[in-house]
């Protein structure tokens, strides 16, 4: 059972590589707004997470399948299409339960699926310390207004929490850069970035074993930053902009995985994309629009 399991959590991780490489190229287009990434790579998580997709003639998984790989139809849906897995392995005839091709497979299949869920409950329980920690370490900071607390127990403001946020800054923070660091946390709390990054966490513990998924989470909280700093920054004047670029400046760059900090990206990449920010016209963030939903269409789809 646990070799099954293993078998397709295997597959899923081959599809969301092979989803995410895309990505990962049109990123280099800088033209695009980090938002629009964020949403992006939410595709490759999805495809480690759910192994099934609707089928389609037109995806990319339907373009590999004319190569190689299988599909494994769970479900016919009305006008043609269909529930389906896909079997990048191909190393077995028949599933639930599967039937291995050779008895090697199943023999290879049983051991590494042991090993895969020691390593993934050890990642898991390993976030939970570390998360409690992180808790522990804000347990003595004092209210100064709202949801705003104030700790001498870190480096750099951060949203710490993900059912009830708080936003904590260093005891000794500068009263001319509190406004934008507090339209910056407050854009992480709007977007719920704390829990978006806590469930990709968890999805690449489940996926330890492959390091594009390492990769893409650190891309992911690259791009969650920087589309904060739009946030932020579409709500600026000229003048305001480089304010908020010095405030940035005088920050420290810190990364917490379950905070989302105000220095929490590499600052020189945030502050050359402040630096060069432009707001967006109807038709841009309409084209835009259009060209994630094609994205995600050729990508979440299934071969038929």
């Amino acid at each position: 059972m646990l070799g099954e399991i293993f078998y397709w959590i295997f597959n899923m991780s081959i599809a969301a590589t092979i989803c995410g490489i895309p990505i990962l190229l049109i990123r280099f287009i800088k033209k695009i707004p980090r938002r629009y990434f964020v949403w992006l790579w939410a595709i490759p998580f999805v495809r480690m997470l759910i192994p099934v997709g609707i089928s389609s003639k037109y995806g990319i998984m339907a373009l590999i399948s004319r190569f190689t790989t299988k599909t494994v139809t769970v479900h016919e849906l009305s006008g043609g299409s269909a529930l389906t897995m896909m079997n990048h392995v191909m190393g077995a005839n028949s599933y639930f339960p599967i039937t291995y091709k050779k008895n090697l497979l199943e023999k290879l299949f049983g051991i590494v699926s042991v090993v895969w869920i020691v390593t993934a409950l050890a990642a898991i329980f390993a976030l939970f310390i570390i998360y409690f920690v992180t808790i522990y370490e804000i347990k003595d900071a004092r209210l100064l207004k709202e949801n705003i607390y104030l700790s001498d127990k870190i480096r750099t403001p951060s949203v710490y929490g993900i059912i009830k946020p708080k936003i904590v800054l260093q005891s000794e923070y500068r009263e001319c850069e509190l406004d934008y660091i507090l339209m910056h946390e407050k854009a992480h709390i709007k977007r719920c970035d704390n829990l978006l990054r806590t469930a990709a966490l968890i999805i690449v513990c489940l996926h330890w074993f492959n390091p594009f998924s390492w990769l893409f989470l650190k891309l992911l909280y690259s791009d969650i930053e920087l589309a904060c700093d739009e946030a932020v920054l579409s709500k600026c004047s000229k003048e305001q902009k480089k304010e908020y670029a010095r405030a940035l400046l005088s920050t420290v760059e810190q990364t917490n995985v379950f905070a989302a900090s105000f220095g929490g990206a590499a600052i020189r990449i945030r502050i050359q994309n402040i630096l060069s920010y432009r707001k967006l016209s109807a038709i841009s963030a309409i084209t835009f629009s259009v060209l994630l939903l094609s994205v995600a269409y050729i990508l979440l789809t299934n071969a038929s």
